[in-house]
């Protein structure tokens, strides 16, 4: 038998909920967002009107998991007031065909529907039937609709959208949400444009540094062990991630990260365990990216690489006796303050660290190097193998 249960995971206690499916109980700052979604809703069950809603933002902003917490949610108010709600998610990048995206909606009422052997049309009326035995109203969640329109056009989006058109004063039966990365009315022909409020669009915004903070705390104590993760280390991921403002991106490190350090053996994500996961998607260290740093610049690196093993941030204090050491090892003359400091700024400007000003935490306004996406100990190693073949020391 194979020695799987030999194998420790004493990081993440619930791998599940670090997954892009996983939708938590609160979506941590999307409050706004949410409150501006069931205003507009709330009118299929108190007033028995379909509703329309644009969802926008980049990728990893909170739109396909705060779509399926509203309708959870939604679902359970509505059968609190009486009221028959179901809903349908349908991911278009994957279901690219009116067919494929119909037979998906009638699955979620007919299991054994077959795939093949009816129109659209015909289709439709299927649902309508579905409904109507259900009694229920149904909200549609067409994610990456930008996709499905770019391939089949907007003909299955605007029988959606007339779907109502023959109810003639009965309550009305199907309401649509539509998410793509871009405003979807660029997308849309005249006809099916028409049947839309451009008021219905809710904006999503890339998450602050600061929110991706929170977002990844709260994933920390839904999915890993205690004290497996300190607030400076978290900071680390929140950082990296902010580049793009992507909360995925920042789960993925997270995740990765953790699977690094029980890879380890060990019961706690260190610094260079981050360092290691973004390098797993995309690294710097590269021969060519070394090449044009002068000998200083790549002892500099040397010295910090030393200095920050363990750690999130060091001084420029920190990094320059750091660099001091190296230039011993290497018998050179290390270069004054001010030539120092032009080396950290080239290097910044390369990718190879970032410089911040320090927050809380420090007395005073002082300058922070990180290592944001290059593991020290692999920086060490390759700067040593270049200097090497330079002849240093």
């Amino acid at each position: 038998m194979p020695p799987f249960d030999e194998y420790q995971q004493r990081i993440i206690k619930y791998p599940a909920k670090l997954s892009f499916d996983f939708v938590p109980e609160k979506l941590v700052h999307r409050d706004k967002e949410m409150q501006r979604l069931f205003s507009m809703f709330r009118q299929t069950v108190e007033g028995g009107m379909a509703q329309r809603a644009f969802l926008t933002g980049n990728v990893g902003t909170g739109k396909s998991a705060m779509s399926k917490r509203f309708c959870m949610d939604f679902k359970d108010w509505s059968h609190e007031k009486g009221k028959g709600m179901e809903f349908v998610i349908v991911n278009c990048r994957s279901r690219n065909t009116p067919a494929s995206v119909l037979l998906k909606i009638i699955d979620h009422f007919d299991k054994g529907f077959p795939d093949r052997g009816f129109s659209t049309t015909e289709m439709l009326e299927i649902l309508r039937k579905h409904i109507d035995k259900k009694k229920s109203h149904l909200i549609v969640v067409l994610d990456e609709i930008n996709v499905l329109i770019k391939r089949s056009g907007t003909d299955l989006l605007y029988a959606l959208t007339r779907f109502d058109d023959e109810s003639l004063g009965g309550d009305q039966k199907l309401s649509l949400i539509l998410i793509s990365q871009k405003p979807v009315y660029e997308f849309l022909d005249p006809a099916t444009l028409s049947t839309f409020k451009r008021t219905n669009t809710i904006q999503f915004e890339n998450y602050g540094k600061d929110q991706l903070w929170d977002i990844l705390r709260d994933r920390v104590e839904l999915a890993l062990y205690p004290g497996s993760v300190e607030d400076e280390t978290l900071e680390l991921i929140a950082d990296i991630a902010s580049e793009w403002g992507d909360a995925r991106f920042g789960i993925e490190l997270l995740e990765n990260s953790g699977m690094i350090a029980s890879e380890e053996d060990l019961d706690m994500i260190a610094p260079d365990h981050v360092r290691s996961a973004k390098a797993m998607t995309h690294s710097v260290i590269t021969e060519s990216n070394l090449a044009p740093l002068s000998d200083h610049m790549m002892l500099a690196l040397l010295g910090i690489s030393g200095a920050i093993k363990k750690k999130v941030y060091i001084t420029t204090s920190e990094a320059e006796k750091a660099y001091a050491l190296a230039c011993e090892e290497y018998e050179e003359k290390p270069r004054a303050h001010t030539r120092y400091w032009e080396y950290l700024k080239e290097l910044d400007g390369y990718g190879l660290l970032t410089l911040k000003i320090s927050g809380k935490g420090h007395v005073g306004k002082t300058t922070l190097i990180s290592l944001p996406d290059i593991p020290s100990t692999v920086l060490a190693e390759k700067v040593r193998e270049m200097l090497g073949s330079r002849k240093l020391g």
